[in-house]
């Protein structure tokens, strides 16, 4: 529309060439626009603006619902998000609804909190020890309050008197030490192979390979993350997969059943890979024909779960094990959540087929200390069964000007108290005291399961064998299983809600594993009292979530979350 050249323009001169060109251009299309609807009637005309507006729209959203399909989703996602981007009134409702998410949640999650001085900013002065440990003291209360009655799902594994006593000790002791200077920490380093070492020979590894070898982590996700980026980086060093080459040169891709855990679709997205979901059988494990199917040329490792997060499930790691050496693929056992449990199960009285090292073809497991090791939070392992494979999880920065740079997982200085107390925790516990556990645990799990087979209302999700028991309603009100999660919360139980289907699970813990009988007559209880008062829990969380697996855009969910999130952070 115009031209510059050097300095033959001035300034002025070309912001008024530039006004003048778009003025112009701008009667012209106005004078097209009268021309062409001369004589039309108003709908003529409001149909063709939202067809030009739909046209302008419609690349994105053929992208956007190819990435839908892959996912399992799909043509009313498609259309629910035509809707919310050409429809004033579809965008107004559902910010609308938003806004009711947000309330609700900032109610649920500050009301503790209200009421109580806030500290926004550092005190002018430091606080006098004792009035700050009164604080603290004060604070634990009212957080234990909540979980000492053995009313929760998971979360808090232990809770015992004399273990939480030895582990505060250990982290006393161990408080300023930092694993990445073993020179000035040789005692931490010390334990903390030594951990490894002791979860080698749980997961059977000394038995199958002397090789076995692992790291300590912060936690599952970052176990599992760690895991993702070795065969992330054996794939491409190994067989050229995602070096943009050819077939192989697309992102690696782990396959993966529904219900693994979503820490595997963020190392996906925090590495550059691709999962691959596939389907589950009538028992809930991961469906083995369609594992294989889902098997490409860019394929790194299959996962299997043991057990699975959402229903308790292990996976066919044998089977799972067959067809990762047929194709030369890795394959994960995910037991961040059974890792020391699963082990001590036979010893106990239950009998599981082998999911561990003694398996060929198991490349890699996460195991959680930190949950049926009653370590405390922020500690997990990743093992191998042979150190090149644990040599693609390192990084190595050689040419640093601060000096050789090298980590083997993501952080760099780590706590050295959670390192002791781990291991304190373990060897306070030895094997006698978790087989101990195991019993009384699984004895729990039991009696939940088999009297839930009783209610009339309810079904089981899957074929559980061990500690996780999950379960949904019968008949076509499925989310009506969310208004029992509120029923059940006013009687002090916190549960986890499942989507697709629409369930709970109850984990079953050592801090809980006497609550069976309490935990069947509250439930009666509660679904009585939806059937005589059904719109009794029609807002809230069981309105939140039945909303959220109801919305085909699931860009709206994530938005919903990530306000969860900023709520969270809010003081």
């Amino acid at each position: 529309l115009f031209k510059m050249s050097g300095d033959c323009c001035s300034s002025d001169t070309t912001t008024a060439s530039a006004a003048s060109a778009v003025t112009t251009l701008v009667e012209s299309v106005r004078q097209y626009v009268n021309t062409t609807f001369e004589g039309k009637d108003a709908a003529t005309v409001a149909a063709t603006t939202l067809g030009f507006a739909a046209a302008l729209h419609l690349p994105g959203l053929i992208q956007q619902y190819y990435a839908w399909k892959s996912e399992g989703k799909g043509f009313k996602g498609l259309l629910m998000a035509a809707a919310v981007s050409l429809i004033p009134a579809a965008r107004r409702k559902l910010e609308e609804e938003q806004k009711k998410a947000r309330t609700s949640m900032e109610h649920e999650i500050l009301k503790e909190a209200e009421g109580l001085e806030q500290h926004l900013a550092l005190p002018d002065r430091g606080m006098d020890k004792d009035e700050l440990l009164d604080y603290l003291k004060k604070c634990s209360a009212v957080d234990e309050a909540k979980w000492s009655k053995g009313t929760i799902s998971g979360s808090v594994y232990h809770g015992g008197a004399d273990l939480t006593e030895v582990i505060a000790e250990a982290f006393r002791c161990f408080a300023l030490a930092n694993p990445l200077h073993p020179d000035l920490f040789p005692m931490v380093r010390k334990m903390e192979a030594e951990v490894v070492a002791m979860m080698i020979e749980l997961m059977n590894g000394k038995k199958a390979n002397q090789e076995c070898c692992g790291t300590m982590t912060s936690g599952g996700t970052e176990s599992i993350l760690m895991a993702c980026k070795a065969y992330r980086d054996w794939g491409r060093k190994e067989k050229g997969i995602g070096n943009g080459i050819g077939w192989k040169g697309g992102k690696a891709e782990i396959v993966a059943a529904v219900t693994v855990h979503a820490a595997f679709d963020k190392a996906a997205d925090y590495f550059g890979m691709k999962v691959v979901h596939v389907p589950v059988d009538k028992s809930g494990k991961m469906d083995l024909k369609a594992a294989e199917a889902a098997i490409t040329c860019r394929t790194v490792c299959l996962v299997g779960s043991a057990p699975s997060f959402p229903h308790g499930i292990v996976d066919d790691i044998e089977g799972l094990a067959d067809i990762a050496k047929r194709y030369r693929v890795g394959l994960h056992v995910d037991s961040c959540l059974g890792g020391l449990l699963l082990p001590f199960l036979p010893a106990a009285g239950y009998d599981l087929k082998p999911w561990d090292f003694r398996v060929d073809g198991v490349t890699s497991i996460s195991a959680d200390t930190h949950k049926y090791g009653f370590a405390p939070k922020g500690s997990s392992v990743v093992l191998y069964s042979n150190t090149q494979l644990r040599q693609y999880q390192f990084f190595v920065n050689p040419d640093w000007t601060g000096g050789i740079y090298a980590s083997p997982a993501i952080a760099g200085s780590r706590p050295g108290a959670l390192v002791a107390s781990t291991w304190a925790a373990m060897m306070k516990m030895g094997k006698d005291g978790y087989v101990q556990s195991a019993k009384k645990i699984m004895k729990c799990a039991t009696t939940i399961r088999e009297g839930l087979k009783k209610f009339d209302e309810l079904e089981l999700c899957g074929d559980s064998k061990v500690m996780v028991i999950a379960f949904g309603m019968k008949g076509k009100k499925k989310d009506d299983i969310f208004k029992v999660n509120d029923a059940m919360s006013k009687r002090k139980w916190n549960l986890n809600a499942l989507q697709f289907p629409s369930s709970l699970h109850l984990c079953v813990t050592y801090a809980n594993s006497g609550s069976a009988e309490k935990f069947l007559a509250d439930l009666r209880e509660s679904l009585d009292e939806i059937k005589a008062n059904p719109t009794m829990y029609k807002d809230g969380a069981s309105a939140i979530y039945g909303m959220a697996q109801s919305i085909p855009d699931r860009s709206i969910v994530t938005q919903i979350a990530s306000t969860y999130l900023e709520v969270v952070y809010q003081p």
